[in-house]
């Protein structure tokens, strides 16, 4: 029997019971992101391929009709998936809590059930995206007392997640690696920081890794640290086969999940014989 506290394990079975973000459950722990397909058929063929539930869409960026007069919004079926309208793009405090209200009366036309929600983004530079520490906590208690849910994007710095979270995000998102560098988990001992603070006194708080993912074993690399989730658009968007590599998200994260509840063996500096030398029968040629 599993003692562990991951939200959403069943402690008797070891089965994957989801998880909650802002009241809302979730069976898929993969968040996949809407931008930078090809076309918007594939983009839908991909998502269906994640077994994601929630998607997100940059609602700065994120031309909504294309050249050929195709709506994003027509290729998301709302029955099957909540919308999270995020801030992407945003370089100023003030420029993000704008765009998140933006988002936010969009989906109040749609009847978005997610339309509360937004995932925060207030970048600190245009070369490296990294998020501006200072500028995130400001939106992030502005979008709070304004009734967001805010699913906030920051580094992987444990302080700035812990104050965050204290600002009232209903999610701490920590980044993998830079946006769409596809480097992955670059700093593993940062992230189980993150985890540690974050869950302190609530095992239940969802914390989910975002950005940098390249392949299907960063994500299971974040899940076996102890993530809630991931959320991913650039590694399976400019994948030479998004399909096939959405579907390999997918089961890289269950790997993962998997691997994070069995418990991995302690590492040591020496071999461990896998059949013990006591005991062993002596083999004597000639006998």
């Amino acid at each position: 029997m599993t003692t562990e506290t991951h939200q959403g394990t069943d402690t008797t079975t070891g089965a994957d019971a989801g998880f909650s973000i802002a009241g809302r459950r979730f069976t898929s722990r993969l968040l996949v992101g809407t931008g930078k397909y090809q076309t918007y058929d594939l983009m839908q063929r991909a998502l269906d391929a994640s077994g994601c539930e929630v998607v997100t869409v940059a609602v700065r960026r994120e031309r909504l009709v294309n050249e050929a007069g195709e709506s994003l919004l027509d290729f998301l079926d709302l029955s099957r998936y909540t919308i999270l309208p995020n801030t992407a793009g945003c370089f100023d405090p003030a420029d993000a809590v704008r765009v998140a209200r933006l988002g936010r009366e969009l989906l109040d036309q749609l009847g978005n059930p997610g339309k509360d929600w937004v995932k925060l983004e207030v970048l600190g530079d245009k070369k490296t995206l990294l998020p501006d520490p200072v500028g995130t906590l400001e939106a992030c208690r502005e979008l709070v007392a304004d009734g967001f849910q805010v699913l906030c994007y920051t580094s992987d710095d444990p302080i700035s997640a812990a104050r965050i979270k204290d600002a009232g995000a209903a999610s701490v998102m920590p980044a993998g690696s830079p946006i769409g560098s596809g480097q992955g988990v670059l700093n593993r001992n940062n992230i189980v920081l993150c985890l540690e603070s974050l869950k302190r006194g609530d095992p239940s708080y969802p914390v989910i890794v975002d950005a940098g993912v390249g392949s299907a074993s960063d994500v299971s690399v974040a899940m076996e640290l102890g993530a809630d989730g991931v959320l991913l658009n650039t590694a399976i968007a400019h994948a030479k086969d998004p399909v096939l590599m959405a579907r390999a998200m997918r089961l890289g994260l269950e790997a993962g999940l998997a691997s994070y509840r069995a418990g991995r063996i302690e590492k040591k500096l020496y071999a461990t014989a896998s059949s013990p030398f006591e005991g062993a029968i002596s083999y004597i040629p000639g006998e």
